[in-house]
């Protein structure tokens, strides 16, 4: 399908192209010295003491789930409307994914009250997700884990270079995970990012991501060690240094295409409360500083999404839905069935379809994402 108007797109050129074909020409692939730089450049940027470099956000969550001791017996309380990848890390290590509801239909965030509901004598951990790159109610978040020392992990897969009250997101609980795959606000095409202000934790997180070896390939070839130990049960879950490259370029892309991406956001949330009055726009009122991730809208009750997604398809606009909720899916039913109704997530579950949003996107492409709509509605 050629899209007038895709659901998301890259901001790349050149400086890709030579970063990565720099490192081709340096002959050395695989995690080593620019890698190191990323991780010391986005820690810089976000002001984390530890940045960890992982192959994506999946593995990411997997090894913050091992680094804070969850495992089986556990329960983590996570909210359903989130991609899969976040509760299946809790499965990975043996817990028990425990689904809380989100805010309202104008936050699409945990709802902290709902996590209050959860908590049993097996909860571990919650692991908050910044939902389309808006900042959870971290301080109420926190104040819940500190009662019951609860460890939090903050999936922040939306949100490299959001804030609130003055700290980064992934920066407010124990361990922050980043992606960086294709379609988010920068991207290595598969690739993701660790944060934490605990040495403990940074050490045991660099130990997993390559075998639990004591020294590394780019260690050897350096002639700093021989040979290794193995201490632990470790994973391959390092970053190469062709998307390191390219990680660093798109990091400094990165606080101009979020501030683009907060101006567009605005006039879609304009254009759309006079042309399409009848559709709810959520995070109205926004914590701290987003980075407009997603474009979510929630459709009046009764309109047939199905067929709005039709008539957009029709117009050459991509839409998705973000996201079917994880426990509806047919595994979790049976793995990690819900504990506790979430009406809140049914009904915006229902409801909600996600518009374009991508920092090269021109005015034309969002004058017809917005005609569309109101055309689809008005049908």
């Amino acid at each position: 399908m050629q899209w007038l108007v895709p659901l998301s797109d890259i901001d790349s050129g050149t400086q890709e192209e030579t970063a990565a074909l720099d490192v081709l020409r340096s002959r050395w692939l695989t995690m080593g010295s620019v890698t190191e730089a990323f991780e010391e450049a986005f820690a810089a940027l976000i002001k984390a003491p530890h940045a960890i470099a992982v192959c994506n956000a999946t593995a990411g969550l997997h090894l913050a789930c091992r680094a804070a001791g969850i495992g089986q017996g556990d329960e983590v309380i996570l909210p359903s409307l989130t991609f899969v990848a976040t509760a299946a890390a809790c499965l990975y290590v043996g817990a028990t994914p425990v689904f809380a509801d989100v805010e309202s239909e104008d936050d699409l965030d945990l709802s902290p009250s709902s996590v209050e509901t959860r908590i049993t004598g097996r909860t571990k951990a919650v692991i908050v997700v910044h939902y389309g790159g808006y900042a959870c109610d971290m301080p109420r978040i926190m104040e819940i884990a500190r009662a019951h020392r609860l460890v939090v992990i903050e999936d922040a897969s939306h949100a490299p270079g959001g804030r609130l009250d003055g700290r980064s997101l992934g920066l407010w609980g124990d361990i922050g995970v980043f992606s960086f795959f294709s379609n988010k606000n920068m991207t290595t095409g598969e690739g993701g990012m660790l944060t934490t202000s605990r040495a403990d934790l940074a050490d045991r997180m660099r130990l997993l991501r390559s075998h639990a070896m004591t020294s590394l390939t780019w260690d050897r070839h350096q002639g700093h060690a021989a040979s290794y130990d193995v201490l632990d049960l470790g994973y391959n879950y390092r970053l190469d240094e062709l998307r390191s490259a390219i990680g660093q370029v798109q990091l400094a892309r990165l606080e101009g295409n979020n501030e683009r991406r907060r101006s567009l956001t605005a006039l879609y949330r304009a254009r759309l409360q006079v042309e399409a009055p009848e559709v709810t726009l959520p995070f109205s009122c926004p914590r701290g500083t987003s980075t407009c991730h997603l474009m979510p809208i929630l459709l009046p009750r009764g309109c047939d999404r199905a067929r709005f997604v039709d008539d957009m398809k029709a117009s050459q606009v991509q839409t998705s839905l973000h996201y079917p909720p994880v426990h509806r899916f047919t595994f979790y039913q049976n793995h990690a069935p819900a504990t506790g109704p979430l009406p809140m997530t049914e009904e915006v579950a229902q409801r909600e379809v996600t518009l374009p949003l991508f920092p090269t996107m021109t005015m034309d492409q969002l004058d017809l994402v917005v005609r569309s709509v109101r055309q689809s509605l008005a049908a």
